[in-house]
């Protein structure tokens, strides 16, 4: 032991055994710890330096196993045994060593994570070097905190089934899925799946970073227009100021054939009648009339002045005639039934149309299993 006794003083030696206060003492501690982390051991020194580090674990005193646990955290000298105890300690001592020793196997890691603590399967994520074993069980089993970490973490084996596993359990948490598309490298139908399911900024990243089929950055661009449209058919439905709203939209060149059908088909007569009238340069009192008031050449003569493509004029009276048999059946216009059903009745007795001026509807019929049948028989 002469190699790292040499570095220390009587006094530290002294305080180490005899100080009664917590402090002092884990103030020695930590020196003998920086000590013999710094000196050449032989390997007598190496397990004469183990056996007063199985005594510092078992000290009764928390601030000298945390002075140890904190100063030898990444070290090779902490034996196995030594490494578990601590593992099984207080947070504050056990997390440091759990982060960072090489000490543990892959077995007494998944242990760990299978024991079920939110931060000790977070400092387990965190680790330098994840394996393969142990990211696989932490993508299965860990904790929502755990897998982002896991993801963050390029230095993390992950495969690709735990790659997929993860996407699957927390296909609706933001922050793990960004988490998963940041990574350096993503096999391709990962970054697929991440497209379906992301944001729009981590799309963007997913197409410039990582490679993904043509057909995908097709179907992407398509996915980005259907959402947005979908939005604000929905933020129409509870604008207060229909006529404002129909106003910006087309300000921004987004109020247009396709919304209004949109609209119309999830119920939202207000707002086919205000981007009527906001189209049509024409007020909404008249736009009403035209539509509901007007005889049989009344929608279309608001129609065409309107701009609207020609071939679609059938596929709006129907909708039009729809909504309105379905009023006079006394349906409540604003319930979510009424939406229902003029969604169902408008695939059922639409016109001939263009598959892709109807393709918004398949995710409402992907919320309503009801309406898949009556939406496949129709096709």
């Amino acid at each position: 032991m002469t190699a790292f006794r040499a570095r220390l003083t009587e006094v530290d030696i002294r305080r180490l055994i005899k100080a009664t206060d917590d402090d002092e003492r884990a103030e020695a501690a930590h020196k003998l710890c920086r000590n013999m982390e710094r000196a050449e051991l032989n390997e007598d020194d190496r397990a004469a330096a183990q056996k007063i580090l199985r005594l510092l674990a078992n000290d009764a005193a928390e601030l000298v196993r945390r002075a140890m646990a904190v100063t030898l955290k990444a070290s090779d000298l902490i034996p196995h045994d030594v490494a578990r105890k601590l593992a099984g300690d207080l947070d504050s001592i056990a997390l440091p060593i759990i982060a960072s020793s090489p000490a543990f196997s892959d077995e007494d890691l998944i242990e760990i994570v299978r024991a079920g603590s939110v931060v000790r399967q977070v400092a387990v994520a965190g680790r330098a070097r994840v394996s393969r074993d142990v990211a696989t069980v932490l993508a299965a089993e860990g904790c929502e905190q755990s897998v982002r970490t896991l993801a963050a973490n390029d230095n993390a084996d992950l495969s690709e089934g735990a790659l997929a596993t993860v996407v699957d359990r927390f296909a609706e948490a933001p922050e793990v899925l960004t988490a998963v598309a940041y990574r350096q490298v993503l096999p391709l139908h990962v970054t697929e799946r991440l497209i379906q399911l992301a944001s729009e900024a981590v799309r963007e990243h997913l197409i410039s970073h990582h490679a993904v089929a043509p057909e995908t950055a097709i179907r992407l661009a398509q996915y980005s227009r259907e959402r947005m449209t979908v939005d604000l058919v929905d933020q129409a439905s509870v604008s207060t100021d229909l006529a404002a709203f129909m106003a910006q939209l087309n300000a921004r060149r987004v109020l247009n054939a396709s919304l209004l059908l949109r609209g119309l088909a999830r119920g939202q007569m207000a707002m086919f009648e205000y981007g009527l009238a906001e189209l049509a340069n024409t007020p909404h009192h008249r736009a009403w009339l035209m539509v509901h008031d007007a005889g049989p050449l009344g929608l279309k003569a608001i129609y065409d002045r309107a701009g609207l493509p020609p071939r679609l004029f059938q596929a709006f009276r129907a909708g039009v005639d729809t909504w309105r048999a379905l009023a006079a059946e006394g349906i409540d216009t604003s319930s979510a039934y009424f939406r229902d059903q003029m969604l169902e009745r408008f695939l059922t007795q639409r016109p001939a149309v263009l598959r892709d001026d109807l393709a918004y509807l398949m995710e409402r019929l992907d919320q309503s299993p009801s309406l898949s049948l009556t939406a496949a028989n129709a096709a």
